[in-house]
């Protein structure tokens, strides 16, 4: 459905998704911000960012789209909790799990499986993300596996988005990627935003760029064929990892969107999925301020290829190589093979 208006005379100038809020009650912030961001809302006639400043006169034109029939429901699918108080819930997301409901996605995913776990356990969840994204602070890819934080009140929200927002989150990833890179560690500082030809992929071709920094550290290296890297985000723009990592020229394993089938097998080594791991994730606790920290080593799938890689790798080296940078949580944590190799404990 298409609304159109004029902003009438004697309106102060403000930012359009303010402003829109204030109108339209019913839509959240960032649920009008989410229309903006698919160019749903136009200022005479075009395609304008969500901080665009209105002014009296403006013709504004926004098309809500009709809604599919959506009647979240808890489901039981299994979580594996790391850790869970009355403000927030740490988990460690399986890889083919969808964080939120989204078109094809309707059931199946974590949102449901954590309001069936609320609905169980009598808990409460945040209600800032709206009906569709419950307690999300942030999210992880379908096929990328890892730590998350859920937020179980209003409070909790507001203070961990403002420390994602702020960059104050300690994040450590690992991910397994073609070849290895010529410098053991180092820094990508590569502005993206969703390329200008292929929408749902992100680049440095692009309208937009926003700044985005990753810190990498090979850990090990399987030959010339392939590396386990450590990676570092100091921003957290969508597919950062997986864009700076391809514009290195070594994108991740199973990553086809980004490396092409050439990355989906090694040597006869199938690769079943994109080899992304969020192995650790530190925050200020939003009701003590007291730093807590927790980290999960890579799934089987993961360990099952790197078992294979070694198999068609003997070792570089006998010298013992660093720890992954990263704090044991009191939960699970992983350490080296005296060859570097990364191995779960």
């Amino acid at each position: 459905m298409v609304t159109e208006f004029v902003v009438t005379a004697g309106e102060l100038p403000k930012r359009l998704d303010i402003f829109l809020v204030n109108r339209e009650p019913k839509l959240s912030r960032s649920a009008l911000q989410r229309l903006i961001g698919q160019g749903r809302v136009r200022i005479n006639g075009q395609i304008v960012k969500p901080s665009q400043k209105i002014k009296p006169g403006d013709s504004i034109a926004f098309d809500i789209p009709k809604a599919e029939p959506l009647e979240l429901k808890g489901e039981a699918i299994p979580l594996e909790i790391l850790y869970e108080d009355d403000v927030l819930l740490l988990l460690n997301k399986p890889s083919g799990l969808v964080v939120h409901p989204a078109p094809g996605h309707w059931a199946g995913t974590l949102v449901n499986a954590l309001l069936y776990h609320f609905q169980t356990s009598g808990g409460s969840v945040s209600t800032i993300g709206g009906k569709e994204r419950p307690g999300l602070v942030h999210r992880l890819d379908k096929d990328t596996s890892g730590v998350m934080v859920i937020a179980k009140t209003d409070e909790a929200h507001r203070a961990l988005s403002a420390q994602f927002k702020h960059h104050t989150i300690t994040r450590v990833y690992e991910a397994l990627i073609s070849g290895v890179p010529k410098k053991g560690h180092g820094l990508i500082d590569l502005a993206i935003g969703r390329d200008r030809k292929e929408r749902k992929k992100f680049s440095a071709h692009t309208a937009r760029p926003k700044e985005s920094v990753t810190e990498y550290k090979v850990n090990h290296r399987f030959g010339k064929l392939a590396a386990h890297v450590l990676l570092y985000p100091r921003t957290g723009r969508t597919h950062q990892i997986r864009v700076h990592l391809t514009s290195l020229g070594h994108p991740i394993l199973g990553d086809q969107t980004y490396g092409g089938k050439k990355v989906c097998e090694v040597e006869g080594i199938e690769i079943p999925r994109v080899m992304l791991h969020a192995r650790t994730l530190g925050f200020r606790h939003p009701s003590t301020g007291e730093f807590q920290e927790y980290t999960k080593p890579f799934p089987t799938d993961m360990e099952q290829v790197v078992q294979a890689l070694d198999a068609l790798t003997p070792p570089l080296s006998t010298k013992k190589s660093s720890s992954p940078r990263v704090t044991m949580s009191l939960f699970l944590h992983s350490s080296v093979t005296e060859a570097g190799r990364p191995r779960r404990l």
